[in-house]
């Protein structure tokens, strides 16, 4: 995934994320990131950038996500007070949600851990499970809530940003052996 969000220390820019798309092997699904950009600035980076999927953090409208005629995953924010599938409702044509904690400090990327039993046992779309994940905590996460497939960032850092080596392969053996 590619982070179009310039208040990330993920963030990326267009050259370098057209320099990362241009040495992706094949069947290599892009997602590009955003976070309540307008239509224009999307559109702005989907005529620099080749992105599969478009994700999308913040207050957008169902209306702003299903215009660039691509798929696209909605990320919900859980609290405490969320009700998941009335949120899922509000963005029929996404392919999937994406679950992370809500938090004040930031729209994502918190590392702070939501509580999965929110989590719907039948939901209508795949579920994409964020909020928190890492090694050591990302098998009982799966266990628990059965997700289509997990998201991670802080949780494999060295610092901001920064992503650790061995911290990514402990994660990928925890999610194989989950």
């Amino acid at each position: 995934g590619l982070v179009f969000y310039a208040e990330s220390p993920r963030a990326v820019t267009i050259d370098q994320a057209r320099e990362i798309t241009s040495v992706l092997p094949p069947f290599i699904s892009v997602v590009g990131l955003f976070v309540d950009e307008s239509q224009y600035e999307i559109q702005s980076v989907l005529d620099e950038v080749s992105l599969d999927i478009l994700q999308f953090h913040g207050d957008q409208a169902q209306s702003l996500c299903s215009d660039f005629g691509r798929r696209y995953f909605k990320a919900l924010r859980i609290g405490s007070d969320t009700n998941i599938d009335e949120e899922m409702n509000d963005y029929p044509d996404a392919s999937a949600f994406l679950l992370d904690t809500h938090s004040d400090k930031a729209p994502g990327g918190t590392g702070e851990v939501f509580d999965w039993e929110k989590v719907p046992a039948k939901a209508k779309k795949p579920i994409i499970l964020a909020g928190g994940l890492n090694p050591d905590n990302v098998a009982a996460a799966i266990r628990q809530t059965s997700p289509y497939a997990v998201d991670v960032s802080s949780g494999v850092e060295s610092s901001k940003g920064i992503k650790d080596a061995e911290k990514m392969a402990a994660f990928v053996r925890a999610v194989q052996g989950a």
